[in-house]
This record gives structure tokens, C-alpha cells and sequence, in this order.
């Protein structure tokens, strides 16, 4: 048999309180990621049971008190059900004052007298055309507080004139107040409309005394319907602030005073990889051993200072998981008081996203910047489209006959120093780097973003490299003194996705890129030369010398081209 009491109901209530309040300061450093009113709602849902609760006790106080003062009937006190108790009362009113008819008044919210309960001898609830009363005599113990007898309303000084009386022949009349703490909270009324005289003073007295039991047990109905809806109330909100408190996708950890964890939310028990039985109840340093010495000294500073911390980035191991990234927040945690009563922690794990953001970086040094903007992941597909650009290629000069004489080291470091030159020259001008071929450079202007003046940004990107390469000569040994030989021209290529799906390339094909390949192989050294197509976009604006026609693979006849020799 178990002898344990049940947790009082305000306890309970108190609980739920401070709970509420511990999951607002828990969330408060996320509020720009919340539903609207989040924040509010839980400040009001504290506040509420706060104050719910101090009513529910002074409640329980009182009934317990006036319960050992007032032998209340045990059929009154059978039910806490408000319409039950009304008409138990009514009936139990007939049957002691035998009279005809029966009426329960209660004030309603808006401080009127309504009838509630309305029963006939034969315990029979009456209709509404029934309800023919004598509200002159309600209203005098309204006012007066105080019981009304009469024994023959149609003879009664008092009431002989009043039309309700003589139109509804009401003849006895007994009509007592309902009171509870001396504040008058409804009306018993009872009449016979056939005999006079049935009623004497002291029927008043039972009926007066009927009333203060009646009038403590409806109190207590009252009181109690109170309370279901409001526990049905904060049921819901209980409910709501637990689904909040789950569908939150960062971990959440709330710990005491004493550094033991008192609650913690499904998404923190996934990020620590541990059930609720191995979190609740034990301190921080157990739950999470291996950042102990770095979390506890701030967890202490928060509970100390009063003052949040944010964005505190940890980097440690799991068994099971092995290497993982956290950004913790914490926050102190408050009671309705104000008063700290531990820490709230906010838990993010940014292993993947921190994985994914490298390998992000890493695509960005691999992939123009412009090309990844017109990348859509949800719609990748084989194919291009055919678009007008300005294709240039650039190729280092004497980088051969430079490797066989060098380490591989020091080869890629000189090789990378030159390309980077020829890069940056062309995203200097918004142009897109297609790709490294070795010692060479191949790049587009006019896609994916349109530009009205892509040849002359190519002849632009052309003339910076050759600066470019002057200024590495200035700090490179002579032995890696290389150079550039350039080809532009414009023309139609197809750009798209290129390749598998399992491995995509976003280039451009066509005779215009070949075109542009074979000018830049027959170019000289530190030499740009264009195509008469690319000449015809920009010669109001470039110098130039008109070389001899180029036979290039792949043309039945030779090719007018010039050389740039700079702006104008």
C-alpha cells in the first residue's frame, strides 16, 4: 500500500512555473529564429501560474477552513459538479420548505442576477414560460442582503400592489440571500402559487441556514470549474511549451546551482549521443567530460556575473562519433523573482556545416565564383546553351625547358605564382576562370553574366597579366623569369554542364574555343593576339599592329589577327 501524499496542487503549479520560466531562458538567446510571441507567451505562462498557484493555495486554505467550520450537508457535498450541486440544492430547498417551486439565482459575469436552476415539487426541471416570479422581492434581498418572508403576497403591505404579484397570483414567498464571505453571490427564491401560509419564520431560519451551506458548496463548485479550466488551460500551454521545447533544433540543457542537469530536449540528447537517464540528474562534468575543463569555468562565470555568454566554439571527441564542433550559448536562468537558479545551455553542432563549409571553400578555389552563383543544386542537368562571349587563353612560356631543371616543389610553387597572376587578372574584369591546363589559363567574359564590353575586359585582363609579370620579375630569380603568350577572340560556344552526373564540369565548347587555343599557341612571347572578330568589338579603344594571316589547325585558309599593343 502506498501512504505517499499526492504533490499539492499549487506545488504542482509552481513547478510548472518555473519550468515555463527555465524553457524562456533557455530559448531567449534564439528569439530571432522563434514563432512571434514566443518569448511573451512563455514570460505570460511564468507570470500566470505564478499567480494561479498563490490563488490555488490561499483556495485550498480557505475551503479547508470553512469546510471545519460548517457542517455542510453530505448530499449538497455529494458532487463538485456546478449544474449538479444547483440542482441538488434546489431540490433539497423544496423538499425542506415544501414549497411549490424553486429558483437559484447566481450573479453572472457581467454582475446580473440569472437564473441557473429552476425545479418544481416533483423535482422537474421548469420550463421558461414557467419563470413567472416577483423580482420586486429578489431585488429588496439584493439590496437589503437579508431574507424576505411573506405568507400571502396577495395581503402583504409590502407587496400587495406589485403587478407580478397579482398577475402571477404568487401568494407564499420565501427568498433568501446566498452569501460567501459576507458578499452576496446569488438568491434562493421559493413560492406556492396555491396555499398561503405554508412558509413560517422558521422555514426562514432552516432555509437561511440551508443557504450559507448551499452557498459555500456552490462557491466551492464554482471554484472548482474555475480551476479545471484553468488546469485545462495550462495543460494546453504545458503541452505547447513541450512541443516548442522539442521541435527546437538546437540542443538545450538546463542545469542547477550545483551544476546537475535538471531538463535537456530530444535534440540535445542526439547531439550529446546519450538517453535521458544518462543526461538528467547527473552534473555537467559527467554528462560531458571531455569539454569539462573549458565549459565548467564559463558555466561558473554566467551563474556568478548574471550575464550570458555566446557563440563559445568547442572542438572535442566522441566515442561513437568521433571528432565534432559545438557553439555553445549560455544564459543564467531566473525564477519569477529574478533570483538565478542555474544555467540555461543552447547547444549547435556545427560538425557538418563546418565540414560542409570547407568543403565549400575548397570548390570556390576550384570553381569561378560567378559559375557557382548560376548553379542551382535542385536543378542540375547535362547541356548548356549557346551564347555569345570573348574567350581568352593564356599560356606560360618557357615553363618546360624551366621544369627540368627544378624540384617538384619548387615547380608547383613558381607554376601556382604565375597562374594566380592570370587568375586574378581576370576576375579583376568579372571574367570566369574556366580552368588551369597545365601551364595554362582558359577563361570567359559575357556569361554567365552579360557584359556589353567583353572583349575589351578580356584585352584588359590580358594587358594587367603582362604588368603582372613584370612585377613577379622584380622578385622572382632570374632563372624563373617566364612569360605569357595570349589569344582572345569572340565568337558563339555552347556553355553547360558537361560530363556525367556522377562528375560534371561547367565549361564552354566549340570552334570558337579552338579558335582561341590555336591563337594563343602561334603567340609570341609576352604577345597578345586577338581575332579580327574580337578586333572588330574594341578598335576604338586598343592599339594595335596587324600581324601576317595565321594558318591554324583546323582552318581550310589562314586567319587575319593583330597583335595589342595597348589602350588608348
Amino acid at each position: 500500500m502506498n501512504d505517499t501524499l499526492p504533490t499539492p496542487v499549487d506545488v504542482q503549479i509552481k513547478g510548472l512555473s518555473k519550468l515555463a520560466g527555465q524553457l524562456r531562458s533557455a530559448v531567449l538567446p534564439m528569439r530571432a529564429s522563434l514563432p512571434p510571441g514566443t518569448l511573451e507567451g512563455l514570460s505570460q505562462l511564468e507570470t500566470r501560474l505564478y499567480r494561479l498557484a498563490q490563488e490555488v493555495a490561499a483556495f485550498t486554505e480557505e475551503r479547508g477552513n470553512l469546510l471545519a467550520l460548517t457542517e455542510i450537508s453530505q448530499v449538497v457535498n455529494s458532487s463538485l459538479e456546478l449544474d449538479e450541486v444547483l440542482r441538488i440544492v434546489m431540490d433539497n430547498i423544496i423538499k425542506l420548505t415544501g414549497a411549490e417551486r424553486g429558483f437559484l439565482m447566481l450573479r453572472d459575469s457581467s454582475g446580473q442576477m440569472s437564473t441557473r436552476v429552476a425545479r418544481n415539487w416533483e423535482q422537474e426541471s421548469l420550463s421558461h414560460g414557467e419563470h413567472a416570479i416577483s423580482r420586486t422581492i429578489i431585488q429588496r434581498v439584493i439590496e437589503s442582503g437579508e431574507a424576505v418572508l411573506t405568507t400571502n403576497a396577495q395581503e402583504d403591505p409590502r407587496f400587495g400592489g406589485q403587478e407580478s404579484i397579482i398577475a402571477f397570483n404568487l401568494r407564499s414567498i420565501l427568498c433568501v440571500p446566498l452569501k460567501v464571505k459576507n458578499e452576496l453571490i446569488g438568491v434562493l427564491y421559493a413560492d406556492n402559487r396555491i396555499r398561503s401560509g405554508i412558509f413560517s419564520e422558521a422555514e426562514r431560519d432552516l432555509l437561511a441556514t440551508f443557504a450559507n451551506q448551499a452557498a459555500i458548496a456552490i462557491d466551492n463548485a464554482r471554484l472548482f470549474a474555475s480551476l479545471r479550466r484553468t488546469l485545462a488551460e495550462v495543460t494546453e500551454l504545458k503541452n505547447m511549451m513541450d512541443n516548442i521545447f522539442a521541435s527546437i533544433a538546437s540542443g538545450v540543457i538546463t542545469a542547477d546551482v550545483e551544476d546537475r542537469v535538471t531538463l535537456c530536449n530530444r535534440a540535445a540528447q542526439e547531439i550529446l549521443d546519450q538517453t535521458i537517464p544518462q543526461i538528467i540528474g547527473r552534473r555537467i562534468d559527467e554528462v560531458l567530460p571531455s569539454i569539462a575543463g573549458d565549459l565548467l569555468p564559463q558555466v561558473a562565470s554566467v551563474r556568478n556575473q548574471n550575464a550570458p555568454i555566446t557563440g563559445l566554439e568547442l572542438s572535442h571527441h566522441l566515442p561513437l562519433r568521433g571528432a565534432v564542433d559545438w557553439r555553445l550559448n549560455l544564459s543564467p536562468l531566473k525564477d519569477a523573482n529574478q533570483t538565478t537558479q542555474g544555467v540555461a545551455i543552447v547547444l549547435d553542432d556545427l560538425t557538418e556545416h563546418n565540414q560542409l563549409e570547407a568543403q565549400r571553400k575548397l570548390f570556390e578555389r576550384m570553381v569561378s565564383p560567378a559559375v557557382i552563383k548560376q548553379l542551382d543544386p535542385n536543378s542540375l542537368a547535362l547541356g548548356g546553351k549557346r551564347v555569345g562571349i570573348t574567350i581568352l587563353f593564356a599560356d606560360i612560356r618557357g615553363f618546360t625547358s624551366y621544369s627540368e631543371t627544378q624540384s617538384p616543389e619548387q615547380l608547383v610553387s613558381v607554376l601556382n605564382r604565375y597562374l594566380a597572376a592570370g587568375a586574378e587578372c581576370v576576375l579583376e574584369e568579372e571574367g570566369t576562370v574556366d580552368k588551369f591546363l597545365g601551364d595554362a589559363v582558359m577563361a570567359w567574359f559575357n556569361a554567365p553574366m552579360p557584359q556589353s564590353d567583353h572583349t575589351l575586359r578580356a584585352i584588359r585582363a590580358a594587358l594587367k597579366l603582362r604588368e603582372r609579370i613584370a612585377q613577379l620579375h622584380a622578385v622572382l630569380p632570374p632563372e624563373a623569369h617566364l612569360a605569357f603568350g595570349v589569344g582572345i577572340h569572340s565568337g558563339d560556344a555552347v556553355l553547360g554542364l558537361i560530363g556525367t552526373e556522377k562528375r560534371l564540369e561547367y565549361t564552354a565548347i566549340g570552334d570558337s574555343v579552338n579558335t582561341t587555343k590555336r591563337l594563343q599557341e602561334n603567340a609570341g612571347k609576352n604577345q597578345i593576339v586577338i581575332s579580327a572578330e574580337a578586333y572588330e568589338r574594341v578598335k576604338e579603344y586598343v592599339n594595335v599592329v596587324q600581324m601576317e594571316p595565321m594558318t591554324l589547325k583546323g582552318k581550310r585558309s589562314a586567319v587575319p589577327v593583330y597583335e595589342v599593343l595597348g589602350l588608348k
